[in-house]
């Protein structure tokens, strides 16, 4: 399939009116682009069932709708499938997974604001960012450690389920002047998760892991609550942050300690 059997093509009357045009500008070749990255990845299917394979049987209209209604405001993503993925240590962590058509959608955001938040993230960031690893971060880890004898050893419990949606939509609004963005980033952040039993729940705040936004949503959130503050507040202390994981290189127990319960508050 090519970008030109992207929907159907009809020809009109010289009578016939003009096509209103879309309240939004988003071009059928970033959905094109995106579809192709999208299949790549594969991925289960979401509340809808609709495989890979079967969104594909219809390509072209699949990705007509979806344009039409991204580019019409009416939009609306289906409720989040969550699955549980042992953690090894006897608990689960839960995942939501989009519909192959959301996770498109979610795909055409992501790769407009990628690169305008890379500009702004700073090199002691290192999870789910482009040529970056969790390798990166221990190696510089092992770099600081050399030069600081003390470590707060920080996990965030909870972190991707409990984002203040109110505080993430104020990050967002900082960098995206583009609506249609800030709509439907509102819409994916409300969607409601089906769980495992049927049962939907509500949510008001997270953002669930598993989405295609929700770690570049979770690396801003963190850049404002954590990134930025260190570097604004305690400018002398490196750290190493892989999203809710982060190591902070303190020069004695003291500060170290002090250091923690300051972030105990922030955080």
């Amino acid at each position: 399939m090519a970008l030109s059997d992207f929907g159907n093509v009809t020809t009109m009357k010289r009578e016939d009116p003009l096509p209103k045009a879309k309240p939004f500008e988003i071009p059928k070749r970033v959905v094109w682009d995106v579809w192709k990255r999208v299949a790549a990845n594969k991925g289960a299917p979401g509340v809808d069932k609709t495989s890979i394979e079967a969104y594909q049987s219809r390509l072209g209209d699949n990705l007509h709708t979806l344009w039409n209604r991204m580019s019409s405001g009416s939009y609306y993503p289906r409720p989040v499938r969550q699955v549980l993925i042992p953690k090894g240590d006897g608990d689960f962590r839960p995942l939501g997974i989009p519909t192959v058509a959301d996770r498109t959608a979610q795909m055409v955001v992501k790769m407009i604001l990628e690169p305008r938040f890379e500009r702004v993230f700073y090199p002691a960031s290192y999870g789910y960012r482009p040529k970056r690893s969790a390798k990166q971060a221990v190696a510089q880890a092992r770099r600081n450690c050399w030069h600081y004898d003390w470590v707060i050893d920080l996990d965030i419990r909870a972190f991707f389920d409990t984002i203040d949606h109110e505080l993430m939509m104020r990050a967002v609004e900082k960098h995206v002047p583009e609506k249609w963005i800030r709509l439907y980033i509102q819409r994916w952040l409300e969607s409601e998760v089906v769980l495992a039993d049927g049962t939907i729940e509500t949510r008001n705040c997270g953002t669930p892991q598993g989405g295609v936004i929700s770690p570049l949503l979770a690396n801003l959130y963190l850049h404002y609550a954590f990134d930025h503050w260190m570097q604004r507040n305690h400018p002398s202390i490196p750290f190493e942050q892989y999203a809710d994981d982060v190591l902070c290189h303190c020069r004695s127990q003291k500060e170290a300690v002090t250091l923690l319960e300051v972030l105990r508050g922030r955080l």
